[in-house]
């Protein structure tokens, strides 16, 4: 459906918000290398191609507080579908993947974190190719996607602080989240020595 939607009101494209000049003004300066890194993946998704096959209308929101399952017969239904825009089907796949960490988080092997992983994404490409095809040159990109949803992640906790009027200032989760994209740590460090599945988002504050 998504591929073929020609929608009447125009949504916005991925680019249309995230760009140098909206990370600039919304980031803090106090932050440079952040602010830095997010403008490299921005360069390097614009160098992905966006034909019809991969990009288009997505969800841009899908968690576990949008869809609801009925456990008779299977059936997945999605809502809240306000944040669509037109993106990279990638990016939704993306955020699938990070869904799944909270069923593995604690566990202390790295290796069956790694291997639940690979299984639960597997099942999730099962079913998403029972509706749709992806390319595999796409597939390849899943590291960077996720740095993408982090990325966007750290956008809106910086958007909500602005907009409330808040005090601007990073608790663990927010600068573990920063931490992942400014030492380039992939897969948001679930298989990497920073990960503590103890303490998930064990990571000091930072100042700003």
């Amino acid at each position: 459906m998504s591929k073929g939607y020609a929608p009447v009101h125009r949504r916005y494209s991925f680019f249309d918000k995230y760009n140098v000049e909206y990370i600039d003004n919304l980031i803090p300066g106090t932050l440079p290398l952040l602010k830095e890194k997010m403008v490299e993946l921005l360069k390097t998704l614009e160098g992905l191609d966006k034909n019809s096959e991969s990009f288009g209308m997505v969800h841009f929101d899908y968690n576990d507080g949008n869809y609801m399952i009925d456990f008779d017969t299977g059936q997945i239904t999605v809502f809240d579908f306000d944040n669509s825009c037109f993106c990279w089907y990638m990016y939704d796949l993306a955020n699938v993947w990070m869904l799944g960490l909270g069923w593995i988080q604690f566990e202390p092997d790295a290796g069956k974190r790694k291997d639940f992983m690979d299984d639960y994404f597997k099942t999730v490409l099962e079913g998403y190719t029972s509706e749709t095809k992806i390319e595999d040159s796409m597939l390849n990109n899943l590291s960077l996607f996720i740095q993408i949803t982090l990325m966007e992640n750290i956008i809106d906790a910086f958007e909500v602080m602005r907009n409330n009027g808040e005090e601007l200032k990073c608790d663990e989760e927010l600068s573990y989240s920063i931490k992942c994209l400014e030492e380039d740590i992939p897969y948001k460090g679930f298989f990497h020595e920073v990960f503590s599945c103890e303490e998930p988002f064990e990571c000091e504050e930072l100042n700003i």
